[in-house]
């Protein structure tokens, strides 16, 4: 199970189409809203979630993805239920992903110290000691990190890559004919 956290004022494209593209490559993906199970995201745009994230065991979770987003990020980082499980599923084994201004939160919790990362150019001084880098996506240990709504796609496809290796993110990425 993966679960996409949606916090108030989430960046929409980068919960929206991972999601969608992990579907496609037959991840089992819930939307996890906190606190409610419609979330607006930081253009206006409302989605209504498939869980809330207070009521479900988001620790059992394969993988955790942190959209950006400013709002979304306060309220990733004002969530209690959603710090523990990150670190919980990350401890476990499991991978912890995040994009744009999202890697820092992973920052903040220790997870991408001494990771290659990367994160939404001016976000590299909260990113402690990780090493940032300007690359689209990119994939370290069980850390994946994504730069920016416009890179979206390539963060999709280095989730499918971990979960469900190369050749079903290529398959997945011809059918959507990305690239």
């Amino acid at each position: 199970m993966v679960y996409i956290i949606l916090g108030k004022g989430f960046e929409e494209a980068e919960a929206i189409v991972p999601c969608d593209m992990l579907r496609r490559a037959g991840v089992d993906v819930r939307l996890a809203g906190i606190g409610a199970r419609e979330i607006v995201g930081g253009h206006g745009i409302a989605v209504c979630a498939d869980c809330i994230a207070e009521e479900t065991d988001l620790t059992a979770a394969e993988m955790i993805v942190l959209p950006g987003g400013m709002g979304g990020v306060k309220s990733i980082l004002g969530s209690e239920t959603v710090l523990h499980a990150v670190k919980t599923v990350y401890a476990n084994e499991g991978y912890a992903a995040a994009i744009c201004a999202g890697p820092t939160v992973l920052a903040r919790l220790g997870i991408t110290d001494g990771k290659r990362v990367t994160c939404y150019p001016g976000c590299e001084a909260d990113m402690g000691n990780a090493r940032p880098c300007g690359e689209n996506a990119v994939i370290d240990g069980r850390v994946v990190t994504g730069k920016a709504p416009g890179t979206a796609y390539d963060f999709a496809m280095a989730l499918i890559e971990v979960l469900r290796g190369k050749e079903a993110a290529k398959k997945v990425a011809a059918g959507a004919v990305y690239r």
